[in-house]
């Protein structure tokens, strides 16, 4: 079989972009010479990879069992460059996919203190929610995700990584303060602030919450924790969400910490990778950085 990383390269960005003329202006080829090369590669492996509906090009269950492979192969070639590319030898990239809490909260301090033992080390963070970072690592275009819940891809190798605590919080000027130790009947009447569908944060706080409230009144849905944090600073409503998400504005008094009746509220951040992912020597050191066993 003479399979080479030019196929590989052209199959993995016509898979990317849906089309062979998408994928040439992406990696600099013609149409032409992008098609020719993908049914060189379809000659070679025996199987046809793409489903031709109009004219776009559609992974089947066969171009999808390549994939993996193929994004694995072309991150190891571009790891063994990087070891032996000459002046660009004593610098490495790892690329990181985080949800918003962790990536927002957790991640820069980790990276900095890594980066000060490290500093050659080029590190890339995207920020999505725990469903977006899930599928970039499925996807191979990051080397590591941390993740706000659990994820049941079974290409996918999911690792308890730390708990985190959650805390329900409301403006300091909110009226549920006056309740002292706040009762089940307050917080199922109260309005709530949530994140959007996809999120890590929104599972967590519904696998939480919703046994003791049932449901949450009147939730209003906002799409980063941010945005939740300053609508709850400004009395919209009720937030739950992480402890070291709310901790800047709960110390300028913006945000207060509800001490309820309902026992205490924590869940479980996850790193994620590919079960096929190699990991380099500086991945490992920085996964061992993190915590990760």
């Amino acid at each position: 079989m003479r399979l080479t990383l030019r196929q590989l390269t052209i199959f993995v960005a016509v898979a990317d972009t849906g089309s062979t003329s998408a994928a040439g202006e992406q990696i600099a080829l013609s149409q032409s010479a992008t098609s020719g090369a993908l049914k060189e590669l379809e000659s070679l492996l025996g199987a046809q990879l793409f489903d031709r509906i109009g004219k776009r090009l559609l992974l089947n269950d066969s171009g999808r069992a390549v994939l993996a492979q193929a994004r694995g192969l072309l991150g190891a070639a571009q790891e063994l460059e990087s070891l032996f590319g000459g002046a660009e030898s004593a610098s490495t990239r790892l690329r990181l996919a985080a949800s918003t809490t962790i990536g927002n909260y957790l991640l820069p301090a980790l990276v900095a203190s890594y980066q000060r033992d490290s500093p050659t080390t080029a590190i890339e963070v995207a920020i999505g929610n725990t469903r977006e970072v899930a599928a970039s690592v499925a996807r191979l275009e990051v080397d590591l995700g941390l993740i706000e819940g659990p994820c049941p891809d079974p290409e996918l190798r999911v690792v308890p990584w730390r708990d985190d605590q959650l805390v329900i919080v409301c403006a300091a000027s909110h009226p549920i303060r006056t309740e002292g130790r706040v009762p089940v009947a307050a917080l199922r009447a109260a309005r709530w602030l949530q994140r959007e569908p996809g999120s890590g944060t929104r599972e967590a706080v519904e696998h939480a919450l919703l046994p003791h409230l049932h449901h949450l009144e009147g939730s209003l849905q906002l799409g980063s924790t941010e945005a939740i944090k300053q609508a709850t600073a400004e009395g919209m409503g009720l937030a739950c969400l992480s402890a070291c998400a709310v901790e800047d504005l709960v110390t300028l008094g913006r945000l207060v910490v509800l001490q309820t009746t309902l026992p205490r509220l924590s869940r479980r951040f996850y790193l994620v990778h590919h079960r096929q992912k190699h990991f380099s020597a500086r991945l490992k050191k920085f996964a061992g950085h993190i915590g990760m066993v």
